[in-house]
C-alpha cells in the first residue's frame, strides 16, 4: 500500500530540503518522490543531505506543473500551518493517515508540501481533498519541509501498521469506497475531476449564473462541495452528461 502513496514537494528552493525529505520518506518506507519545479536539482546538497536515501532522488519524477504531478490520484492532501478565508475539510495528520492508507489499498494517494516561505497556494490547496494542518506550538509553529515530511510518513507507517495487525485478525472484507471489491466504479482521478471542474464552470457561465467578471469564490465553493463528495467515475460521468444537455438546451 505504501507503493501508492507519493510525497510532493512544489518549488522547493532549498536543495538540502529535498534530500533532508528524501530521508524522511526512507526511514518510513515511502519510496515516491515528486518534485514539480524545484529551484535548484539535482543539485549536490540535495545528495548530502539524503545520506543513504539516494535511491529516493535517482527516481524522484520531476515535473512542470502540479496538474502533472496529482493527475492519476483519486486522494489529495495539502499540508499547512495558515488557516484560510473559505476554510476546507480540516484534519490532523493521524486522522488522515487513517484515510489515506486504506485508500491506498487500491487507489493513487499525494501528500502536497508548498515553498518554504509561502507554503501552499490557496489555488494549489483547492485541489486536495483535505487541508492537513499540524498541532505544532502556536507560538511557534513553523516547520522545515522535511520535518513536515517526517511527521506525516510517520503517521502514514503507523496507520499501515495498524491495518495490517487489523486485517490478520479479521476474515471479513473492509467495506466501503475505499475497497475496490466493495465499489462498482473506481473513484474519479485529479485529471478528471479538473476536466469536470473546467466543463462546470463553461456551463455556468454559459448560463449566466456564474460572472467571470465577479466569480465571488463560487467555484472555490464548488470545489470543495464536490471534494467532500468524492464521486467516482461513472459519477463524473453523469454530471458532465448532465452539463452538455444544459449546454445543448441553451444553444
Amino acid at each position: 500500500m505504501f507503493s501508492n502513496i507519493r510525497i510532493v514537494l512544489i518549488n522547493t528552493s532549498h536543495p538540502g530540503n529535498i534530500g533532508s525529505a528524501a530521508r524522511a520518506m526512507k526511514t518510513m518506507g515511502f519510496t515516491s518522490l515528486y518534485l514539480v519545479e524545484p529551484k535548484l536539482f539535482p543539485h549536490d546538497k540535495a545528495t548530502e543531505m539524503a545520506s543513504y536515501a539516494v535511491d529516493i532522488l535517482q527516481q524522484a519524477v520531476v515535473v512542470s506543473t502540479l496538474d502533472e504531478a496529482i493527475a492519476d490520484c483519486s486522494f489529495v492532501m495539502g499540508t499547512s500551518a495558515r488557516f484560510r478565508t473559505v476554510p476546507w475539510p480540516l484534519m490532523s495528520p493521524r486522522e488522515v493517515a487513517a484515510q489515506a492508507i486504506r485508500e491506498a489499498q487500491a487507489h493513487k494517494i499525494a501528500v502536497l508540501f508548498g515553498r518554504e516561505q509561502t507554503g501552499l497556494t490557496n489555488e494549489e490547496l483547492n485541489r486536495c481533498h483535505y487541508h492537513v494542518h499540524i498541532p505544532a506550538n502556536p507560538e511557534y509553529s513553523s516547520l522545515n519541509i522535511a520535518a513536515a515530511v517526517q511527521v506525516l510518513a510517520y503517521e502514514l507507517r503507523m496507520a499501515g501498521l495498524e491495518l495490517n495487525n487489523q486485517l490478520k485478525q479479521e476474515t471479513a472484507p473492509i467495506l466501503g469506497p475505499e475497497s475496490q471489491e466493495y465499489w462498482d466504479y473506481r473513484l474519479a482521478t485529479a485529471e478528471e475531476m479538473e476536466s469536470f471542474y473546467g466543463h462546470l464552470q463553461k456551463a455556468l457561465i454559459g448560463i449566466e449564473f456564474l460572472n467571470p467578471e465577479a466569480p465571488r469564490k463560487l467555484m472555490m465553493r464548488l470545489r470543495r462541495l464536490f471534494n467532500r463528495a468524492r464521486p467516482d467515475m461513472m459519477e463524473i460521468n453523469i454530471l458532465r452528461g448532465m452539463l452538455s444537455a444544459v449546454e445543448k438546451k441553451v444553444r
